[in-house]
């Protein structure tokens, strides 16, 4: 796998493919390990599974419009509630929540009805609005995921959002031939990095970053609380490894993980 084939004007992408085609060179053995050779998923044809995915991939983007749109009438609120009264603190996440909500309406109402005071008012309403919008939407996601895949839930770390990421971004599992190809397609498996007589993997800075974005927040979180993963991660630190490297080497365990899991859910195969 080289480089070939790629259009003019895209070097990054042509060293990436470049660097992979070394991977997948780089022997049987540590091909296997790594999923150097595991290509790309199979998209052949359509696949029973993908509508319900499919409307929980709109589901998950949509959700993230929403947070961000919250954000942006957030800072506008913060910025009004500055001006119009300097000593007032708003804590970081108070906007988030329907008590600081309540509290800083009451606090308006009482005011004078001025024009800033009842732009105020109007993102405070926006606000909370879209807080609602959002808890229904996470409440909808985890029934649906409960429905696609109960045993990812009960992976540690793994929430209603993770899950649902998890799911609309690996689509159906069926796609991938090993959990090999899956790490390969999350970019969470190690590319050969050897030079001479000296053996080394880095990180891949490839692959589906939203996918390696939900293993990361999963291992993270393991990494924290679960007794097993932190354990894992002393072991591998022990063995010479950075703490990033660790978590690389955590992210690839989840990854086989995952693929077991969906393989195992009847909704998805």
């Amino acid at each position: 796998m080289g480089a070939r084939g790629l259009p003019a004007g895209q070097p990054r992408a042509r060293a990436v493919a470049a660097r992979r085609g070394r991977a997948a060179g780089a022997g049987a053995a540590a091909a296997d390990r790594s999923g150097a050779s595991a290509g790309p998923p199979r998209l052949d044809r359509p696949r029973a599974q993908e509508p319900p995915l499919r409307e929980l991939k709109l589901l998950v983007d949509h959700r993230a419009d929403l947070v961000e749109e919250r954000r942006r009438c957030q800072q506008r609120l913060r910025w009004h509630l500055h001006e119009l009264d300097p000593a007032l603190a708003v804590p970081l996440g108070a906007l988030d929540r329907c008590i600081w909500l309540d509290r800083l309406g009451r606090r308006l109402a009482r005011r004078e009805q001025t024009t800033p005071v009842r732009i105020a008012r109007d993102l405070l309403g926006r606000c909370r609005a879209l807080s609602r919008s959002i808890a229904e939407l996470e409440q909808e996601l985890l029934g649906r995921t409960q429905a696609l895949a109960p045993q990812l839930l009960e992976l540690a770390g793994c929430g209603a959002l993770s899950a649902a990421k998890l799911l609309c971004e690996i689509g159906p599992i069926e796609r991938f031939r090993s959990d090999a190809q899956l790490a390969r397609h999350a970019g969470v498996a190690p590319l050969e990095a050897s030079s001479g007589r000296k053996r080394r993997q880095r990180l891949d800075r490839g692959g589906n970053r939203q996918l390696n974005c939900a293993l990361h927040r999963i291992a993270i979180t393991q990494g924290r609380v679960h007794p097993p993963a932190r354990a894992y991660l002393e072991r591998k630190q022990g063995e010479g490894k950075s703490r990033r490297e660790a978590i690389r080497c955590l992210k690839r365990q989840l990854a086989r993980t995952v693929y077991t899991t969906l393989k195992s859910e009847s909704a998805l195969t």
